[in-house]
């Protein structure tokens, strides 16, 4: 898989976002051996049943906060020095829960370990754009989109099988540890292979200043769409685990099957990226976007009626399947923006979106401390609406 992917990168033109993508894989593989585990962490070490929507609410509005300061410092300073900076906060956020076991500290270190994805997102997804003819830019979406889904897909695994193991309290003690040391693997690689090149005209520009009303009209209705569509997908997403060990299932779910569903919907979310790279610039994108919009809104009703691991396991094949979308709708985006600032305006994209879902996310925990069926059913209609307003309004390109 690396060998493949530095291969594709290379052709491109660009080594430096080969050796970004390998470390993706170690920085990825120790964030998610625990993260979808951590609402069950929380509720056992004594947090309310709201605390895991604090936990995702936080998870949105900082990679918000870090998608522009992010983007601009990673330009204006350079990838080597910004990776090692967010590398350094990410594993400071990993000591403070190992260290200070608890759900406090988990909610504090969050701040710190939330930080790195957001960095590298907008300068990968502006190097693809200048370094791929147009023909090919879905296809390196699609390729960096794969990689990130692999620790996705296998992290889960080894975190559920570490909790069986060693109790919840001790495995995600485990899992922060095999965090800490990927992240210092990552930090060396990335310091001996990547190069520190800034222009002297981006070390001139100041910070940025860019609002929804400064994005062109048919940025406008994606971000509308995309907010409706991520609130639906994040209205349950932080009791998912909950609700499939515990309320969805007639046998009992196991930390492991859990770890295996989740392990499942990345695996279809990478075999979809295959395809998707060799046909997603061979049609319009607005049918790709559109699809993912609906598979967003069919999760929610399949957990709705998941009463058994069979629904369940379909549930999460169609959240991987979800993925088709992604890499269109990304370069779709940035084949909106203003040239020479397409990598501001795409954090600037994901900043406002993720300030607005951070709103849906505490309706979430609200929803769910009333009733977790009514969680469920509040998610499909803002998944609905998102399907309506872009099948309308949504550019056909």
């Amino acid at each position: 898989m690396k060998k493949t992917t530095a291969a594709a990168v290379t052709t491109a033109g660009s080594a430096g976002l080969a050796s970004l993508l390998v470390t993706v894989i170690m920085v990825g593989l120790g964030e998610r051996i625990g993260e979808r585990f951590l609402p069950v962490y929380l509720v056992a070490a004594g947090a309310t049943l709201f605390a895991p929507s604090i936990l995702n609410a936080l998870d949105n509005f900082l990679s918000a906060i870090y998608s522009i300061p992010g983007g601009w410092f990673s330009t204006k300073f350079g990838y080597k020095k910004a990776l090692l900076y967010f590398n350094i906060f990410a594993i400071l956020g990993y000591l403070i829960v190992i260290i200070f076991p608890g759900w406090i500290s988990v909610i504090v270190g969050s701040v710190f370990f939330l930080s790195w994805s957001s960095l590298s997102m907008p300068a990968c997804m502006d190097l693809i754009q200048q370094e791929l003819p147009k023909n090919r830019q879905v296809m390196g979406v699609s390729i960096h989109s794969l990689i990130k889904r692999v620790p996705m897909a296998l992290g889960p695994v080894l975190g559920g099988v570490l909790i069986d193991s060693f109790g919840i309290t001790q495995g995600i003690r485990l899992a922060f540890i095999i965090a800490v040391f990927l992240g210092l693997l990552a930090i060396i690689i990335q310091q001996l292979a990547l190069k520190n090149t800034v222009s002297p005209e981006v070390k001139q520009q100041g910070f940025p200043r860019i609002l929804p009303w400064h994005f062109p009209r048919d940025m406008q209705i994606i971000l509308a769409a995309d907010i409706l569509a991520k609130i639906c997908s994040q209205i349950p997403y932080a009791y998912v685990a909950i609700w499939a060990m515990e309320h969805a299932s007639g046998a009992h779910i196991s930390a492991t099957q859990f770890g295996l569903l989740t392990g499942i919907e990345m695996a279809f979310a990478i075999l979809v990226y295959i395809p998707i790279a060799f046909l997603g610039d061979k049609f319009k994108r607005k049918g790709f976007i559109q699809t993912t919009f609906i598979l967003y809104t069919i999760f929610p009703v399949l957990l709705f009626f998941g009463r058994g691991f069979g629904i369940l396991l379909l549930a999460f094949i169609v959240r991987g399947l979800k993925e088709i979308g992604e890499p269109t709708r990304k370069i779709q985006i940035m084949s909106l923006a203003p040239e020479n600032q397409k990598a501001l305006y795409f954090g600037a994209f994901y900043f406002f979106r993720d300030v607005v879902v951070t709103g849906g996310v505490f309706l979430g925990g609200w929803l769910w401390v009333i009733r977790p069926e009514l969680n469920l059913l509040v998610s499909m209609l803002f998944g609905l609406s998102a399907v309506l307003l872009y099948g309308f309004a949504g550019k056909s390109e």
